[in-house]
């Protein structure tokens, strides 16, 4: 019985899934990250940095959108004591964020839509530039919250999120804390 109460639910859930509507959603964008611990002799500033990759959101009214980027996060520290240079902090890595959002203006034809989301977010570090990549932790978790604009098959994003766990346990220098990042990207709606 427990097994035919499985299957059913299984099969529940693909035919649920296989009827919602899926768009695939390439994107390109730019971010804006700092830390959140300033030390007593100087603060961090957020840099440009970019993202590129896509998400698959499937669903209509309610949707769940997993996604996979590149991303390179720059800041900047900021010596304001009378010794010591700025350093500048540049990682690359792969953020993989899941969100569950929500349409909130339009329809599922395709003009004009305005959507909130938020989610969960993992960021698997690859690269650090000017720093041993041993310093930082190589997996790091957030949350996040954002809105989004459809317009025909083209949208604009933006997101901000907050670190969970430190960027850094080993850094001698300077105490960075967990990373705050704000996300815009754009690109365009692919239906399925």
């Amino acid at each position: 019985m427990k097994n035919i109460v499985t299957f059913a639910l299984a099969f529940a859930c693909l035919v649920t899934v296989s009827r919602a509507q899926m768009v695939i959603k390439p994107a390109v964008g730019i971010n804006f990250t700092d830390f959140s611990k300033d030390a007593s002799t100087g603060k961090y500033e957020s840099k440009v940095g970019y993202q590129i990759g896509g998400s698959i959101a499937f669903g209509n009214k309610w949707y769940i959108e997993p996604g996979i980027f590149y991303v390179m996060k720059s800041t900047k520290y900021v010596n304001e004591g009378s010794t010591g240079e700025d350093i500048d902090f540049e990682v690359g890595g792969i953020r993989i964020p899941v969100n569950i959002g929500v349409k909130l203006l339009g329809d599922s034809s395709g003009g004009f839509g305005l959507r909130a989301f938020g989610g969960v977010s993992s960021f698997i570090l690859t690269n650090v530039k000017d720093f041993d990549i041993d310093d930082f932790k190589k997996a790091q978790w957030g949350l996040q919250a954002g809105v989004g604009l459809d317009f025909s098959i083209l949208f604009i994003e933006g997101a901000y999120e907050w670190s969970l766990t430190d960027v850094s346990s080993d850094l001698d220098d300077v105490d960075v804390g967990k990373s705050r990042s704000i996300f815009v990207q754009a690109g365009v709606r692919l239906r399925l």
